[in-house]
């Protein structure tokens, strides 16, 4: 029974993926299960696409601002939640840091148009306010993964000894917390750059014409030819799987 569920669910999940594979290389694909006839002329069209390229390049600039704004975030703030687990404050700071998971992106969306859509802050559609708007949403995810490793290194008895030879709190921090936290940050902000670059919840709220990403993009192609929409499609798959990929060789080795 576990088998034939296992099966059925891969099916669910792979089949998608295989039609989006198989119309991506189709000549024409209307109102059939399968695409008619083979090319490759989507993947050299969108290779030769302005608004594809520019869009890839956005979503690749949001991504990475994304990573280096978690990681100057996420680290000290792991590092406060696991040494103060269970007080007042730590309790805050979880809740604080848990709302951009537990609440609906299109909230948060709406929240940003509301407050950045004024005379006082004009940032509506620009570039900075959706690189926050990523760096907000992925924070949790980063910080989860680096407190679930702080738990399991066993930090109290490197820290005493190094108390012991004289090691000031920063000095802690930065000679034993951070080099041992090295593969998870790593694994994670693996995981933030494949999240922000294939979101789009917020991404199609927030972003303006001139700055659309990857996916906003994607989905204005499915009003035109189904195989230029799948293979741009395969190609934001590939990064996803390529993302995964990395995060779990980085676990292995860890």
């Amino acid at each position: 029974m576990i088998r034939g569920i296992s099966i059925i669910y891969g099916i669910y999940l792979l089949l998608p993926i295989a039609l989006l594979i198989v119309g991506s290389f189709g000549s024409t694909w209307t109102n059939t299960l399968l695409p008619s006839g083979t090319t490759a002329r989507w993947y050299v069209e969108l290779w030769v696409d302005p608004s594809f390229r520019k869009a890839f390049v956005a979503s690749l600039t949001v991504a990475v601002s994304a990573c280096v704004i978690n990681t100057i975030i996420a680290v000290p703030l792991a590092y406060a939640l696991y040494h103060r687990a269970g007080q007042r404050g730590s309790i805050a700071a979880r809740l604080v840091s848990a709302m951009p998971v537990a609440v609906p992106t299109i909230t948060l969306g709406f929240g940003y148009i509301i407050v950045f859509n004024t005379d006082y802050a004009p940032w509506l559609g620009t570039l900075p306010l959706l690189i926050a708007a990523h760096a907000v949403h992925t924070l949790p995810y980063l910080t989860n993964t680096l407190l679930t490793d702080l738990r399991h290194l066993a930090l109290d008895r490197l820290e005493a000894a190094a108390a012991t030879l004289g090691a000031s709190p920063w000095q802690q921090f930065i000679g034993i917390v951070v080099p041992n936290l090295r593969q998870s940050l790593i694994s994670g902000l693996v995981m933030v750059a494949a999240i922000s670059v294939g979101e789009f919840g917020l991404s199609n709220l927030l972003t303006s014409f001139q700055n659309r990403t990857y996916p906003v993009v994607l989905l204005q192609a499915f009003y035109g030819a189904t195989g230029f929409a799948c293979a741009a499609t395969v190609i934001l798959l590939l990064l996803a799987c390529a993302s995964a990929f990395i995060s779990s060789s980085v676990i292995k080795k860890s």
